[in-house]
Parts: C-alpha cells; structure tokens; sequence
C-alpha cells in the first residue's frame, strides 16, 4: 500500500479577474503540498472543508466481505501514475454534463481534487457551508475554470497544506520558484524554432522510465446519475464504468483489478468513504440512555429487585452523562417509534427491555471510548507529522559543535562505519 499521496503532472493555467468573494479566492495562488495516503489525513481535511458525518477507511480488500457492510460513499484510489491511453472520445458522454467534476491544475492538488470531485457528486451527504456555497458557485462552470477555482481557494489550500509536512510545503515553494524563474528565463532569452525538417521528439527508452521519479496520483470512483464513474483531474472528463446498481461496488471491482494489473505493481492505496463512526456510536448511546429514562418512567414500584442485580449495579455508571447532541437524521423518528411501543408492553416485557438496554448501552459506550481514543491517536501523529523538527535538530548540532562533541562523534562513527 502506498503510504503517501504524490505528485502529478499539471497544467499551469492562469486568468484574470476582479473583485473579491467571501469564499477566500485568492488571485495570487500558491502551492499545494504533499500529504499522506492516510484515512485519519483525509478525514482531517474533509472535516477542515466542513463536510461533516464523513470517515475514510482503509480498505485492504475489495472483495464482498470486505467492502459491501461499509456502504461507501465513494472511494479514493491512490496508484503510481502513468500516462494513459485514453482518447478525448472516450469521454463524449452526455450524461457525464451532470457530473460535478474539475480538472486538476495544480501540482499535489490530486488529494484534494478527489474528495471533491466524489463528495460533491454524493446526494446524501451533507455539504459543509463554504463547500456548499462553492458548489453552487462553479455548477455551471466548465471543468477546467473549476479546477482553477480549487487552485485559487485560500480556504481549500490552506485545508489542504495544514496537513502536510512543513519540509513537503517547503519543497512545493521550491518547485513553484524554481518554474517560475525558469519561466522567465525562457522568456529572456527564447531558443531559436527548432529545424521543421529534424525530428524534435522521440520516444523515451525504457532505461529512462524506469529511472523516472515515482509520481503518484489520487482519483476517485462514485455512483451519480445512475452510473458509476471514474473522475480523475488529470483526465479531460468523467470516464462512465458502468450501470449503477444498488451495490455499485459490484459495477467497480472490476475496473480497480483492470487498473491495478495494468501498472503492474502493488503500490496501491484505496480509501472508502463512509458515514463517520463516532456519529453512529454517540448515536446508539444516546438511544439506549434514552430508552432507559422511558423504561424506568413506565415501570412499576420496586422494579429494582426483579432485574439482573449486575445489570442494575452498572446502569447507575453507564447512564450518568448528560443527554449528548443526536447526528442522523432518523434518530427522532426511531426513537418516537420505539417509545410507543414501550407503552404497549407489558411489565414484564419492560423489565427484559430495561436489561437489553443496558447491555446494548454498554456496547455502544465502548463504541465510543474506541472512537475517542482512535481521534485522539489521529491528533497525535498530526502533531508528529506536521511539528517542524528543523530547528531543534539544528540547534542541537550546533551545539555539540560549539561544545566539541561533534567532532569526537564523527569520530567515533567512522570507526564504526
């Protein structure tokens, strides 16, 4: 799997224009950094767009019993990119007009790019509202002057870099000065036109691929409009996969194999976009201490004797939180549907459903605790990733030279070596 997100080749565009907009555009530009094929990352900066509710997970299998129980949104396909065969054709769908998709213009964007393109397709998840606003701001644009938009978003880049590595956004300000100047350069002093009759091309020779940087590149494959499509910004459109069914994932297994064996390597990376864990935990709790409350309201005098004495002993920890906010939609509904039947039963019925109600609140505040410590492992390697070491190391070698350690020590690892 490969662990970390890419370069890729992207056209350079410019344009002009006037006044400015609440959305953060920024006329000047810059860079978009590296950041890592990691789902604890990519949640990170789609929680940073304000797309809530969301998760990425890694999946290390696209089989049925690996994917079908998560119900992914879209997935996130991270591979060593190589040049594609595909003709502007392939791409004349009309159905595809309807697709919210942008080409990638900036060098690293493809992270970014993908999470776009495939949320912004997904009728069921809710669009923070900067994200929600941009949208309907560039929908009838065409995919080209979308891409420029992402590329001069102030709050998409600054999303986006948060999360890279301070030595990676160094290294995208070195790239972009380094064309720049190169740019002018050129500009100074043009070559003459090359000989019409010599032949200015030729073709690569596999010793020069093989010794090529390694770029990598994200896509992303989503179910809109009743098809399955394949968006990748470096393409020139939507590429259709096939028939949308109710598992989509049937329709693009199929088109993953045919990509993964076609580069020949097993440098891949493929998150899933699914509803976030958290949210269906603290869901599920909140339900059970709820449930609990109406239970005890409808239950006789001296209930406490005739349940599980264990049971009872822990519903006194379990359920001491204060009532937490709800996330789904259906949270109201399925709790006003239970509450009626609640009124329907019988004691005896209820003190069963008083016990399966603490067992079941048990479980989901587990479920939580497990959530809270994976978010806060998260916030740990972000600090690790993106705290800039420069300094400290720099410093620190300064000072045993100042010293006259660094020479004993360099020394000393000679001998070793």
């Amino acid at each position: 799997m490969a662990s970390s997100s890419t370069t890729s080749t992207a056209a350079a565009t410019t344009t002009e224009s006037s006044g400015s907009q609440n959305t953060g555009i920024d006329l000047v530009g810059g860079p978009f950094a590296v950041i890592e094929s990691d789902p604890g990352v990519f949640t990170t900066l789609t929680r940073k767009l304000g797309i809530k509710g969301l998760e990425f997970v890694e999946l290390y299998d696209i089989e049925p019993w690996a994917v079908d129980h998560l119900h992914p949104h879209g997935l996130i396909f991270c591979f060593l990119w190589r040049k594609d065969t595909h003709r502007p054709g392939t791409f004349d769908d009309p159905a595809s007009e309807r697709v919210w998709f942008a080409n990638q213009l900036s060098d690293d964007a493809c992270a970014s790019q993908a999470i776009l393109n495939v949320l912004f397709n997904c009728p069921d998840v809710k669009i923070g509202g900067e994200m929600a606003y941009f949208k309907e701001e560039t929908k009838d644009m065409s995919p080209v002057m979308r891409g420029l938009a992402i590329s001069n978003s102030t709050i998409i880049r600054e999303a986006h870099n948060s999360l890279a590595r301070p030595a990676d956004i160094c290294g995208a300000i070195n790239v972009i000065t380094t064309t720049t100047l190169e740019a002018k350069k050129k500009k100074r002093s043009p070559d003459p036109p090359p000989n019409k009759r010599a032949k200015t091309s030729k073709k690569p020779t596999k010793k020069e691929e093989e010794t090529e940087d390694e770029v990598y590149h994200f896509i992303g494959y989503v179910p809109a409009n009743g098809k399955v499509w394949e968006l990748d910004g470096l393409k020139s459109g939507p590429l259709e996969v096939g028939e949308a069914t109710t598992e989509w994932m049937n329709v693009v297994r199929p088109a993953l194999r045919t990509k993964m064996r076609k580069y020949g390597h097993i440098q891949f990376s493929l998150l899933a976009i699914v509803d976030g864990a958290f949210e269906t935990a603290s869901d599920e709790w909140e339900y059970w201490k709820r449930e609990r409350r109406v239970l005890e309201r409808q239950l006789d005098a001296g209930w406490e004797g005739l349940v599980d004495p264990a049971l009872r002993d822990s519903a006194a920890s379990l359920f001491e939180e204060d009532t937490c906010p709800t996330y789904l939609e259906n949270f109201g509904k399925r709790r006003m549907r239970r509450d009626k039947e609640i009124i329907d039963m019988d004691q005896e019925q209820r003190r069963m459903a008083w016990e399966v109600c603490v067992k079941k609140g048990m479980a989901a505040r587990d479920a939580v605790q497990q959530e809270l410590t994976k978010a806060a492992e998260q916030n740990t390697e972000h600090i690790k990733r993106t705290h800039d070491y420069e300094p400290f190391f720099t410093e620190f070698i300064t000072r045993l030279n100042n010293e006259g350690h660094l020479a004993q020590l360099m020394k000393k690892y000679d001998c070793i070596r």
